[in-house]
C-alpha cells in the first residue's frame, strides 16, 4: 500500500516519517557533537560537512514529504475532539520548527557568500548572504529551534506510546505497519 487511505498510512508517508525521525535525532547529536570539537580534531571540517550535506538532503526530502501529504489523504484521527486539534497543531508545528531548523542552518552556512557542496555530489547556491552578524544570529536561531524540534518531537513520541499502551489505539501501529487491522475493541 503506497498511498494513503482514510484508514492507513501508505509506505511512502511511513517511510518519510521514519527517515525525517531518525536523521533528525542524528544531526541534533552530531551538531551538539560538534560544538565540543577542538581546532586541531580530525572531524572540526568534516562534522560540519556531513552534518550541512545531510541537512540538506533532510531538506529536500522534506519537501518531497510536504508535496506528497499535500497530495494524499490523511488518515482520520484518533480521540476526543480536543486531542486530534493538538495533533493536528502538534504535526504543523513540527514542520514549521523543522523548516525553521534547516532554513537557519543554510543561512548559516552560505553568511560568507560560498555555496554549500553536498557530499561533492551537488553543490546549493547562497541565494541569501552578507546580511549583518547573519551566521551568528542564524546559529541561534538554528540551535534553540533544533532544541524546540526535539522536544516537540519528544513530546509527539510520547503522546504515541500513551495513544497505544494507555488508550490502546492503534495510532502507532499505523505509523509502522501500512497493512494493520484496526484492533476490536
Amino acid at each position: 500500500m503506497w498511498r494513503n487511505t482514510r484508514m492507513r498510512w501508505g509506505v511512502v508517508s511511513i517511510f518519510f516519517h521514519w527517515l525525517s525521525a531518525l536523521v533528525t535525532i542524528g544531526l541534533f547529536v552530531l551538531g551538539w557533537w560538534m560544538t565540543g570539537l577542538g581546532y586541531y580534531d580530525s572531524w572540526y571540517n568534516l562534522g560540519p560537512w556531513v552534518h550541512r550535506s545531510i541537512g540538506i538532503l533532510l531538506l529536500l526530502a522534506t519537501v518531497a514529504r510536504i508535496i506528497w501529504r499535500l497530495m494524499q489523504a490523511t488518515p482520520a484521527g484518533e480521540g476526543s475532539r480536543l486531542e486530534k486539534l493538538a495533533a493536528h497543531v502538534g504535526h504543523i508545528a513540527l514542520y514549521v520548527i523543522l523548516l525553521l531548523v534547516m532554513g537557519s542552518g543554510y543561512l548559516i552556512s552560505t553568511a560568507n557568500g560560498r555555496s554549500i557542496s553536498v557530499f561533492g555530489w551537488f553543490d546549493v547556491p547562497a541565494l541569501v548572504y552578507g546580511l549583518p552578524n547573519q551566521a551568528s544570529i542564524a546559529g541561534d536561531i538554528h540551535w534553540y529551534s533544533a532544541l524546540t524540534l526535539v522536544i516537540l518531537a519528544a513530546g509527539h513520541a510520547l503522546a504515541a506510546f500513551k495513544h497505544h499502551w494507555i488508550n490502546k489505539r492503534d495510532t502507532l501501529i499505523r505509523m509502522i505497519n501500512p497493512v494493520h487491522r484496526p484492533r476490536k475493541m
